[in-house]
Formats: C-alpha cells, structure tokens, sequence
C-alpha cells in the first residue's frame, strides 16, 4: 500500500475523529506532531493484513484514560513510542509492525506517531473498528485469542508492565487502575499479535475508513454540500437528530469521562428533546425518552456546519451539532459482541437497535 503524504492526515484525523464515537481523544495535537515528523523526513508506511506472514509480530498502541484529562496531560510521539519499546526489549522479540488497538480518535493517529519514530509500517487494521471505553472489547477478546503483556508508559518515564493475568477483563481492571495512579492517562502498548491472528480476527481496512470518511466531508466541504449529509450517504448510516446542547453532566471517575448530553431540537426537529449517555463514547441516545440508537452502533456528534466531530469532553452549552449513527463491524452485533460491547456492558439495561430498524 502506498506510504501516507502530508494530504491524507487531515483526513485521517477527520474520520478517526468520526469513529471515536466521541471518545478516542481529539486527535488535533496527534495531527500537528505528524505534520511536524514528516516536514522532518518520516515515513508513514501502510501495510495491508494480508502481507503479514503468520508470524509477524505486530504492537498494538493505545492512549488509555479519560478523554477530559488528556486535554491537560498532553501526549507526544516520544510517548506514544515509549511502551513499544520498552516492551520490545522485555520481551526479546522484534516487532516487524505497529497497529491501533481503536481506529477512534486520536487512538487511530497514534501508530503512526510510533511508526514515524521507530520506521515501522501500520498495519490497516485494528481491533474494535471504533472507539469502545474498555480494553477487553476487542475483536482478539471475542474470537477467545489470550490477553497481550501490556507495558504502560507516563509522560514522568514511569513503565509499568503487566503480565500473565486470567482473562481481558483483569488486563482492562490492572491497566485502568495503573492509569488513575499515574495521573488519569497513559501510553499503553500490548504485544506481541501475530499476523495469523490479526488476518483472522482483526477489523480489516479500519485505516482506510477513516481515510474515506475523512475525505467525503473534505470533498462535501469544498464544494459547500453539507458534509454531515454526505457522510451519512457515503456510510449508509442515518440522521438521528439537530439540535443545539442544553446542558452537559459530565464527571471523571475511575479513569473514565461519564456523564450525560442533552439537545433542544432545530430545523426538522425542533420542539423534540434528545439525550445522549456516555462512558467516554456515546451509548444511548434517546429522542423524547424513547431509544433510537445504542452501542455497538457508532454514535458520533457532528458539528452541523462543518462536520467536524465533537468529542464528549468538549461538549458545551449552545454547540449546533447532527448526531449519526454509522453501522459497527458485524462482529459485534453478533449475539456475544452485544453481550461484549452492547448497551448492557455500558450499564444501561436496554436492548440493541440495529441501524436498520431506525425511523
């Protein structure tokens, strides 16, 4: 696959933006430091998963926390790097990749800050083909594949590394309670994947979806269409609701942003009231108290000008924005990715509702 240039990373941070579900982190300052990194010379290769031989061992990054603390604990390619090489040289295997473990927000940047430092390719995959709150909702966990040695990195150079454990949920547990400790956010690298596994089990060509996203609201922008409706037709997802915020309630606890948005509706739907619940990404909506998208579903907040997505943690009162919802990979609609990634694994005692079942 041919290497990234200058002119796809705003579309990329665009579309990961979109597939962050509001969560993922805002990836602006990911998008600035890769400018930077290929002003100075770096390489972004990307690497289709089919290249991989089966046992190509692959890094899968990740920025772990919530999504309000990393507007003030702020990331850089130095960071994202470090974990992947301290677990390197724990480990003794040579990494011949890096991949993101969530193609959602700045999460879907973040290996190819890692792979402009170390010269790695990317792999055009990851493993939720989104943003999802907790490590375990992977694609890797519901095919049964075993938890990675995780290594933990702060912006202090504290590495914490993290074993053998039983299963994904005490890898998520022991990794978010390492990240309240060292502050609220951290740079987690888990390794090693192998290429057979990532062919099999992986969310394929995540990469270039948020590069196709990114550029049909490019495209819509310049030709002044309105880029959250072309989005929608490009993605064959669906309108839920225009509104404007009313209020925000929003908290960060147990290294998590919860909290709950509410909108006063505009244009079509004004005099209706709509309700979106979050664990750093979007897991309900409501419209008049009655659930019209849930998780696994991608539930994304678009500014309705621009299309720029608005993440949970810059919600604010007065903000004109369309909320979405665009189709999750199929493998988690699937009867055990809901009981993985579904309404119930957020907390909220609904059921799923298929995009297609939608008014």
């Amino acid at each position: 696959m041919p290497a990234l240039g200058a002119d796809a990373l705003e579309p990329l941070a665009t579309g990961a933006w979109i597939l962050g579900a509001g969560g993922g982190g805002n990836p602006f300052l990911a998008l600035l430091n890769l400018r930077r990194l290929l002003a100075d010379g770096a390489r972004l290769d990307l690497v289709d998963p089919s290249a991989l031989a089966d046992d190509d061992a692959v890094a899968m990054v990740a920025g772990i926390g919530a999504p309000l603390v990393g507007l003030e604990r702020l990331t850089d390619p130095a960071m994202a790097a470090r974990p992947v090489l301290r677990l390197q040289e724990r480990l003794g295997v040579a990494f011949r990749a890096v991949m993101a473990g969530e193609i959602g927000g700045a999460n879907g940047l973040r290996p190819f800050l890692v792979a402009a430092l170390t010269g790695l390719p990317v792999v055009d995959a990851d493993a939720m083909g989104r943003a999802f709150p907790e490590s375990q909702m992977t694609s890797f966990a519901l095919a049964g594949l075993p938890p990675l040695p995780t290594m933990l990195s702060d912006g202090r150079g504290i590495d914490v590394f993290v074993g053998r454990v039983p299963d994904a949920r005490w890898m998520e547990r022991l990794s978010r309670q390492v990240t309240v400790e060292l502050g609220g956010v951290a740079s987690a690298c888990r390794a090693p994947r192998l290429g057979g596994d990532i062919r099999r089990h992986g969310v394929p060509g995540s990469v270039s979806r948020a590069l196709a996203i990114g550029r049909a609201v490019e495209v819509a922008r310049r030709r002044r269409d309105d880029p959250v409706a072309a989005l929608v037709a490009a993605e064959r997802g669906r309108l839920l609701f225009r509104g404007k915020v009313r209020d925000v309630e929003r908290r960060a606890t147990g290294g998590f942003l919860k909290g709950t948005a509410r909108l006063d509706g505009l244009d079509g739907d004004r005099g209706a009231a709509f309700a979106l619940a979050f664990r750093n990404e979007y897991a309900v909506a409501w419209r008049d108290g009655v659930v019209v998208g849930t998780t696994p579903d991608i539930l994304a907040t678009l500014d309705s000008d621009s299309g720029e997505a608005v993440g949970t943690e810059t919600l604010r009162y007065g903000q004109r924005l369309s909320v979405i919802a665009l189709p999750a990979p199929t493998v988690f609609t699937t009867p055990a990715g809901l009981a993985l990634t579904g309404p119930r694994a957020f907390g909220y005692d609904v059921d799923y509702l298929p995009l297609s079942s939608r008014a």
